[in-house]
């Protein structure tokens, strides 16, 4: 599936040959793995309503291509990365073999700290799932001031991480000049560390943002290597009581327009979003994006249903996540328990990423996605012919499943039991449901004694006179 960039300024996304109605080896790839019509694929694309963020360059490595979009699976993200004070290479490699075995479908590199270009090149390298940035950082590591970014510098830096292999960088070019002072009056500001430095430069320069006025030259690189847009929710909020104001709302009309301009050069994009939001908001976010942005794809944070639970953010993030989901998210960042209190670790990103798949799959379950309730009903057959072992292989997280099961029957005699240690065997409501059934079953068909032979029934005198099952059908139902 490796492809060559384009040297002379000419366009190898998926967008643009989808358009011109071929089907990539990337195309077909997904198609399998969705269980979906390459031709269905292909049209997504085409249209906008689905991306697969495939980077020339990484293609050439370990990169399995995956599809983003409203009509296939919920997809999640896990973000890695180091910073100024902590973590090294060894631990974000670490974290990306983490991500992977449990579940994650892209991760996103959101390095801040020494060694960027080197971090970057590794994971890119290491990783088989699709690896996004946030060039910003990149750039601000050069310079040490956010007063002291120029368009060039950032430009640059966006197309040295193109060449890397980068699969879809956030930009935040839907925070405009105008929009800095709608969030004067929010309880926790801009909490997007793109957003604020944007909202910084703006502000010491007097001028508009340069990611915003230069958009057509990122355009003009993305196409040159096939790097996707996530456009950055850089005014989303970071609290509750900032969720769904005229800053939000504001940046995500521009972020419409954006899409349309990065379509007109075949580029690919998706949507990012809220943040902290009350559930009975939630909806709101999910239907105007989709109208806003032209069904872009919707990549959502969370959102984080409630403020009051630091330590446990991955559990009020999944909550949201599968609503949003179920409202049409097409993606899900992961939140992990480290939110708001420190950098994760590798064992935080395998608990963010447990908490968010199972927020994508009941998303999956909730829309009728194709086999998405294959899975469930084998585990849930499994569970109840007792077969623990299965049960174990099926689950999401399989170590911690046998783990909570051998903490109180650990012996090998116990993986053929009839009842687990909540209930104990006088207790099990599904041994006592199949056991149940079992004698229902041998009264349907008795047994004559001694012959091993059916026996039949009495017949009745009456018999000969009832009404067969035929005749008492309703004409409709003949």
């Amino acid at each position: 599936m490796s492809r060559s960039p384009s040297k002379r300024g000419g366009n190898v996304t998926q967008r643009y040959r989808a358009r011109r109605g071929e089907i990539t080896p990337e195309m077909r790839f997904v198609a399998k793995r969705e269980k979906a019509d390459p031709e269905f694929v292909r049209s997504e694309v085409a249209r906008g309503r689905a991306i697969i963020p495939a980077n020339v360059n990484h293609l050439r490595h370990r990169l399995e291509p995956i599809i983003i979009g409203i009509n296939f699976n919920c997809k999640i993200n896990a973000n890695i990365g180091n910073s100024a004070t902590t973590s090294c290479l060894k631990d974000e490699l670490r974290k990306v073999d983490m991500a992977v075995k449990y579940h994650a479908d892209t991760v996103m590199d959101l390095s801040t700290g020494a060694n960027l270009d080197d971090t970057r090149a590794a994971i890119v390298k290491h990783s088989r799932v699709p690896v996004g940035t946030v060039p910003i950082y990149g750039a601000l590591s050069r310079v040490g001031k956010a007063e002291d970014l120029s368009p060039s510098l950032v430009l640059e830096e966006i197309e040295k991480q193109a060449r890397q292999g980068v699969d879809y960088m956030t930009i935040h070019a839907g925070v405009l000049r105008e929009h800095v002072s709608l969030t004067k009056k929010r309880l926790t500001g801009i909490v997007s560390r793109g957003g604020a430095l944007l909202a910084q430069w703006m502000s010491a320069h007097g001028r508009q943002n340069f990611l915003y006025t230069h958009f057509e030259d990122i355009c003009a690189i993305f196409k040159k290597y096939d790097v996707a847009f996530s456009l950055g929710d850089g005014l989303r909020p970071g609290s509750l009581h900032d969720a769904n104001d005229e800053a939000q709302f504001a940046e995500l009309k521009v972020l419409g327009d954006l899409t349309l301009k990065a379509w007109e050069h075949d580029v690919q994009v998706m949507i990012e979003g809220p943040g902290h939001v009350p559930l009975h908001l939630v909806q709101m976010n999910a239907d105007l994006e989709q109208k806003w942005c032209h069904e872009a794809p919707f990549y959502t944070l969370g959102p984080i249903v409630t403020d009051v639970a630091p330590g446990y953010d991955h559990i009020t993030s999944a909550i949201g996540g599968a609503l949003i989901g179920w409202a049409g998210a097409s993606m899900l960042c992961y939140v992990t328990p480290a939110e708001h209190l420190s950098l994760p670790d590798a064992e935080d990103v395998r608990q963010g990423c447990i908490a968010h798949k199972i927020a994508a799959h009941a998303a999956d379950l909730a829309r009728g996605r194709r086999g998405a309730r294959d899975w469930d009903d084998a585990i849930s057959k499994a569970r109840y012919e007792f077969r623990w072992k299965d049960q174990f292989a099926l689950a999401m997280d399989p170590s911690t499943a046998k783990k909570k099961h051998d903490a109180t029957l650990p012996a090998e005699s116990y993986k053929d039991a009839r009842y687990c240690s909540m209930c104990g065997p006088e207790f099990c409501s599904m041994r006592l449901s199949r056991d149940a059934h079992k004698i229902l079953k041998e009264r349907e068909t008795p047994l004559s004694l001694g012959t091993g032979k059916v026996s039949k029934a009495p017949r009745c005198k009456a018999a000969k006179n009832a009404v067969s099952p035929r005749k008492r059908e309703p004409v409709s139902a003949r």
